[in-house]
């Protein structure tokens, strides 16, 4: 069973219900007792020492009730029911033979009692049952506070398992109506095709799962499947793709992720069956894997911040080190782009301090994963010309902005360990990163993107005379969250041979990069390539803490129940405040402390002209607001750090920015709830 704490679990319970039932009824409490089968079917052994013959058909109330307690599904706890008695008869016979006969030899040895009569539920060897009854437990009054029950990480697992079942009580392994009227618009109907990927797909993970798992375990993949498929179909309403084979296989690999990472009791235990196990039980490249994965959360609204943080995990390891297996289509994509040109590039430096916005949906990342350059692009039926500049692929293109902002963010968490003392080196690092990634892409084929940073740094540090060796460098790594030793202790140095980071870095790195390396050094550096813009995750809902601050934090507004046509300029703000107002003095205290601090846009709480809410607001760092062309030396230190932290510009009244804090003492550079009214 390896170490799948789940199916332990159930294992358990199946052993429960299996001795339960063979208990003496005495023995046990309210209702479990009422499950305990008749003495002539316990399966227990007589005086003569032969075992009973086990009943040929056992109800499953008992199971139900303890699978109801434990928040499991009997479907599938039902799966090892059959392996208990069969696993006890394989031995009890031979046991107890084995023991019966050591104990007739103690016995005539002995000349004692026969203490086998006892295994006999005879009523006169039996305990009186009010003897053995337990102290009923008091009742507990309004005063008495129940103890929480701890969360463990099997009961975390079973929690989330159960909601995951809720979430798809409605869905079906099987296309919906809807979806088959989408199916029947289709140019070509692709009902038969998706039926039989699905089916397919289905038996090779049930074989896959077996041979990970257990051979016996094979009803158990095929229900772990069927929850895959509810969510392949529920999401693929939303998005409705549907003649892509590419595109199905990751929608439903992305959907039985989903799945199997539910079953993980902890994110700390590793098993076989984590990902990336889905991609090669699907054969499925990880690039086209990275390419659903952020229209499958915003496709499904119900998929929980812990799934959508491990499914950002995932697309952060393929971009890391997956999409760079030697076989990946992603090589093909930059052999394209390189052979548009010099001047073409999968993502020109010049957009890295842009937004990372995009309205790209996964059929411009599947059927049509291109964008156009300078020219139209051709029509199916007709080649491009020669001469007519080709298309730039739209996967590529989002691919490596979100590489190039992943790589800065490295870079920037490593040099924050090691160099803060020479903050004029991050940029120059990062151009040599940048460069390497954007024109020496081969370096990656087959090797992990942190084997690159910590020899940038490595290199400029030993160009610009820094002492700073790789065994600082790994030291300072392994302190850094998601890494593994084996990403310094073993670099590919050539087909079939690897060696440590040094090794890599003289033989590799460096020998392809000594020209560009040296130029650092020159009076005429190579320019420096833009900082990434670093925006919050897409996949994030949980507030953000303000860096500086221990209660207050900054979270994106959950929808709404009321429409925003209805919505008033007042509702549009959702202040929270840690404990309930009660009256307006509140308010008056808050503003008191507030308005001793140096803010342009004060109000007097003696009455006075209240100032105009500001239809657009923008903060820079000087203290300017655009708004009025006023200048404010002592701009709020909330403010300012929300515009370094989120480095977005509110435009007008229907941006929202929800605002939570805590102890009185963090409102004193908060705006009043007026001015909070011009956001």
């Amino acid at each position: 069973m390896e170490d799948d704490l789940v199916i332990a679990f159930q294992l358990l319970l199946c052993v429960l219900e299996f001795f339960t039932k063979r208990f003496t009824p005495s023995l046990l409490q309210s209702p479990y007792s009422e499950f305990s089968l008749p003495s002539s079917a316990r399966g227990t052994a007589g005086a003569n020492g032969k075992a009973k013959p086990r009943p040929p058909e056992m109800d499953v109330q008992l199971l139900e009730t303890l699978c109801k307690e434990s928040d499991c599904s009997v479907d599938e706890v039902g799966t090892h029911s059959h392996t208990i008695p069969s696993a006890v008869a394989s031995f009890q016979i031979q046991l107890m033979e084995t023991l019966s006969k050591q104990y007739e030899e103690l016995y005539h040895k002995n000349k004692d009692f026969d203490a086998r009569l006892f295994l006999v539920d005879d009523e006169t060897l039996s305990p009186n049952k009010t003897e053995v009854e337990m102290t009923p437990r008091k009742n507990l009054s309004g005063d008495d506070v129940a103890i929480p029950v701890p969360q463990t990480p099997i009961r975390a697992a079973m929690n989330s398992i159960q909601q995951l079942r809720v979430d798809l009580t409605s869905a079906s392994d099987q296309p919906s109506s809807n979806l088959l009227v989408y199916y029947k618009n289709c140019t070509v109907d692709p009902t038969e095709e998706i039926r039989k990927r699905v089916e397919e797909l289905g038996q090779v993970f049930i074989k896959r799962f077996a041979q990970a798992v257990g051979q016996h375990c094979e009803g158990l993949g095929r229900k772990r499947f069927n929850l895959g498929a509810q969510l392949y179909y529920k999401v693929m309403e939303s998005i409705k793709l549907l003649n892509n084979a590419a595109f199905h296989t990751s929608l439903l690999a992305c959907a039985l992720e989903v799945v199997m990472a539910t079953y993980v009791a902890s994110d700390s235990v590793e098993t076989d069956l984590c990902f990336p196990w889905i991609l090669d039980v699907f054969r499925l490249p990880a690039f086209d894997f990275y390419k659903v994965i952020e229209s499958f959360i915003k496709a499904e609204p119900t998929l929980k911040h812990d799934m959508m943080k491990h499914l950002e995990q995932c697309e952060h390891v393929i971009m890391e080190s997956l999409a760079w297996k030697a076989d990946s289509p992603l090589f093909d994509l930059l052999k394209q782009s390189r052979e548009e040109g010099p001047g073409e590039q999968a993502e020109p430096p010049a957009t890295l301090n842009q937004p990372l916005h995009h309205n790209h949906t996964a059929a411009d990342l599947y059927l049509s994963p291109v964008r156009p350059s300078r020219q139209p692009p051709a029509t199916e039926a007709e080649p491009p010309t020669p001469g007519t500049k080709a298309l730039r692929s739209n996967s590529l293109s989002l691919f490596y902005k979100k590489l190039y902002r992943m790589a800065y963010l490295r870079l920037k968490t490593l040099f924050s360990h090691l160099l803060t003392s020479h903050p004029e080196l991050e940029p120059i690092i990062w151009t040599l990163l940048q460069h390497t990634l954007q024109n020496e892409y081969e370096l990656m084929r087959d090797r992990h993107l942190d084997q690159l940073i910590m020899s940038a740094m490595y290199a400029i540090c030993k160009v610009k005379n820094v002492d700073l060796r790789f065994k600082t460098i790994v030291t300072a790594y392994k302190e850094m969250p998601n890494t593994n030793q084996e990403t310094f202790k073993r670099v590919l140095i050539r087909e079939g041979q690897y060696d440590s980071i040094i090794v890599f870095y003289n033989l590799v790195f460096m020998q392809k990069l000594k020209t560009n390396i040296l130029q650092y050094s020159s009076p005429r550096p190579p320019p420096l390539s833009p900082i990434p813009r670093i925006p919050c995750s897409p996949y994030k809902n949980s507030p953000l803490r303000v860096p500086g601050s221990n209660n207050v934090y900054v979270s994106p507004l959950k929808s709404s129940r009321m429409s925003p046509v209805v919505m008033t300029p007042r509702s549009r703000i959702l202040i929270s405040i840690g404990e309930s107002f009660g009256s307006a003095d509140k308010f008056q205290k808050i503003n008191e402390m507030v308005s001793s601090t140096d803010w342009s846009l004060k109000r007097s709480l003696g009455g006075g002209s209240a100032p105009k809410p500001l239809k657009r607001l923008r903060f820079d760092m000087d203290g300017q607001d655009e708004a009025d062309g006023s200048k404010s030396s002592g701009e709020s230190t909330l403010i300012q750090k929300l515009a370094e932290m989120s480095n977005v510009t509110v435009h007008d009244s229907s941006e929202i920015i929800l605002i939570q804090w805590g102890k009185p003492s963090d409102f004193l550079s908060l705006p009043t709830y007026k001015e909070m009214k011009g956001l």
